[in-house]
């Protein structure tokens, strides 16, 4: 468990730099500020998402393996295709219902984040 979410917290992190990059000189020019700014939120978020999963790999390193350690780094992940995703497919093309899949990935960050929560309270020692 703890080589595959860091493998995906490094794949995902891989690829945030790289979209940011996409966006920063591809697509600063053909679309509206507006729209950047939304697409410089999804960057933020696949960012700081893809380092929780690191994080959560880093402390199943530590703590082991738990069901709650294992839905937290699945539900980043997950987070991070829909939040960040639908932002960079709705600021691309416009499309304004794709905003609805948007609180989905938000629902899965909340829920991961609540997951690594309930592990650590559950815990008797500390990292």
């Amino acid at each position: 468990m703890q080589r595959k979410l860091m493998a995906w917290g490094a794949l995902l992190a891989m690829l945030a730099v790289g979209i940011g990059a996409f966006g920063a000189h591809l697509l600063k020019s053909r679309i509206t500020e507006d729209y950047m700014k939304v697409y410089e939120t999804g960057v933020q978020y696949h960012m700081i998402h893809a380092l929780g999963v690191i994080l959560i790999a880093l402390i199943v390193g530590q703590w082991g393996e738990s069901t709650r350690l294992r839905w937290a780094g699945r539900l980043l992940i997950a987070g991070t295709i829909l939040f960040s995703g639908s932002l960079y497919v709705l600021s691309i093309s416009g499309i304004k219902v794709l905003g609805a899949i948007t609180p989905l990935g938000g629902v899965c960050f909340i829920i991961g984040w609540l997951f690594l929560a309930l592990e650590a309270f559950s815990r008797k020692t500390t990292l």
